[in-house]
């Protein structure tokens, strides 16, 4: 789990699902979210799930508008990179405030999803597909 911290203001979290890894940045703002240099929605585009998914420990810990979170994701695809996102705003938010631990304990945000794809194997077609059976 690494994390930096620059000043008391500002908070930096690691969060990963999948293939994707996201690094969180927490600072006292107005409620704003960019990704990778964009708007979330400019991002992730008109994905309201997603855009809840993110949201979700902001919204639960009342915080969506004391703070302005940049994001830098790498790999997977939208909903493990909105996954990762989502867990490294829930372990900065415990960082910045303790008390908020039970909350975000109980809904399952603090979690890292262990996982991920399983590898192919040879002599299948996928990791567990096979190829059709004759007998004669």
């Amino acid at each position: 789990m690494a994390s930096k911290t620059e000043n008391k203001n500002e908070i930096i979290k690691t969060g990963r699902r999948k293939c994707s890894i996201a690094v969180a940045k927490l600072v006292s703002g107005k409620g704003r979210i960019f990704v990778n240099g964009k708007t979330l929605k400019g991002y992730f585009g008109n994905r309201p799930s997603l855009e809840m998914t993110i949201y979700r420990p902001l919204v639960l810990t009342d915080n969506q508008d004391k703070f302005d979170v940049r994001v830098k994701t790498v790999g997977g695809g939208v909903s493990a990179q909105a996954d990762a996102i989502q867990l490294a705003i829930s372990r900065a938010l415990m960082e910045m405030n303790a008390e908020l631990r039970p909350t975000l304990k109980q809904e399952g945000l603090l979690t890292r999803d262990a996982r991920i794809k399983e590898r192919k194997k040879y002599g299948r077609k996928r990791a567990r597909k096979r190829f059709q059976f004759s007998k004669r």
